[in-house]
């Protein structure tokens, strides 16, 4: 199937007329249209009319199905309400749909936990799409929840649209759609969903992202890895007990992360980085260190100090065997003042010199500052 990509970009097009953002200052008037997608030389999406003779279209959670006559199936994967993660309702449009065989099952079939492998082909017995159009900056987490469930497989096509200035630079939208296995295409390409898929590019084995407080570390953390169908998280800290600030924190984190990601809670990222399998997110390593301290009495030095070295050790030595894509969070502690007190010194040195480790062992290094990524390299 011959599929024309007119245009690419949200319906005010990118730059949108009149913005005053830098996203927009940077581009030249036009350079992204309106999406504008045709296929078979016969139907437009977004969908304005009635439909050719032999094709069926259905509206679900996950969007817009297309059907064509040859039994290609096309998924516009229009962007789902903000306020929830939930599958939604299927939504009305213009063209009667029939029965929406095309809608995936809800999300709570997975179970609380999430994060279960599929075959390469869709959970309603039909194969996996053969285009899908997606807004893959609304949240690119959808995209790795079609390929758990099938509907993006090996010789699927994925395609960027209604790209506009929530992503700051052309270089970084290649660099997303990289991350996440998307095509970002520029407007005018004609592709053929009967042609070679491009293949993912392949990704750091181990990534170790550094960053303050605030900094916006774990969330390009969980950017690298929205992508994937299956993401174990790591959570190091402490649940919050009686903190209600710390808690109001932890329920942040919570809320931002996709609802198919599986979590775990513990400290022992060695047995964890030794027997993983899917990709994981440690979120991090600095609340990890001070769970070690915890754990053997460690604050005031001593034998304690010995166990949390020992602990070290063993984490290093597992993150240099993973197996599995591994992305860890930690804090960069030797930009602060010196800390008042020994226990508060014992600290910043245990978890600098874990860093520098780990970042010896690793593929990938960053620096994450207000947001922006400074790669590290050797």
């Amino acid at each position: 199937m011959k599929v024309l990509i007119s245009g690419t970009a949200a319906a005010p097009g990118w730059p949108a007329p009149g913005c005053g953002c830098a996203s927009c200052g940077r581009l030249a008037s036009g350079h992204r249209r309106p999406t504008e997608v045709t296929l078979t030389d016969s139907v437009r999406l977004p969908l304005t009319g009635p439909l050719p003779s032999g094709h069926r279209v259905s509206t679900g959670p996950d969007g817009l199905t297309l059907t064509t006559p040859g039994g290609e199936r096309v998924l516009y994967a229009t962007p789902a309400p903000a306020a929830s993660h939930a599958p939604q309702p299927p939504a009305s449009h213009d063209v009667p749909p029939p029965a929406d065989r095309d809608a995936p099952p809800p999300a709570d079939r997975y179970g609380e936990r999430g994060a279960r492998r599929v075959p390469a082909s869709a959970e309603d017995g039909r194969p996996a799409c053969d285009l899908v159009l997606i807004d893959v900056l609304d949240r690119p987490e959808r995209l790795g929840d079609l390929r758990r469930r099938g509907v993006v497989g090996e010789r699927t096509h994925v395609v960027a649209v209604d790209i506009d200035h929530r992503v700051p630079t052309e270089a970084e939208l290649a660099r997303r759609a990289a991350l996440w296995g998307v095509r970002a295409v520029p407007d005018g390409t004609v592709l053929d969903t009967g042609g070679p898929v491009p293949g993912r590019v392949p990704q750091p084995r181990r990534t170790l992202l550094l960053g303050g407080t605030r900094s916006g570390k774990s969330a390009e953390a969980e950017l690298r890895l929205a992508g994937e169908p299956e993401v174990l998280y790591v959570a190091t800290g402490p649940s919050g007990g009686g903190d209600d600030e710390w808690t109001r924190r932890v329920q942040a984190h919570r809320d931002r992360r996709p609802a198919h990601w599986g979590t775990a809670e513990t400290t022992d990222l060695a047995g964890l980085l030794r027997t993983a399998e899917a990709p994981m997110l440690i979120d991090g390593l600095g609340t990890w260190v001070a769970a070690v301290f915890d754990e053997y009495d460690a604050w005031s030095g001593g034998d304690g100090r010995d166990a949390v070295t020992a602990r070290c050790d063993e984490l290093v030595a597992a993150w240099r065997q993973a197996r599995a894509q591994v992305v860890a969070v930690s804090d960069e502690v030797g930009l602060g003042v010196v800390p008042a007190t020994s226990s508060g010194r014992m600290f910043r040195d245990v978890l600098g010199r874990l860093n520098q480790r780990l970042a010896l062992e690793s593929e990938d290094v960053a620096l994450v500052v207000a947001g922006r990524l400074l790669p590290l390299p050797i």
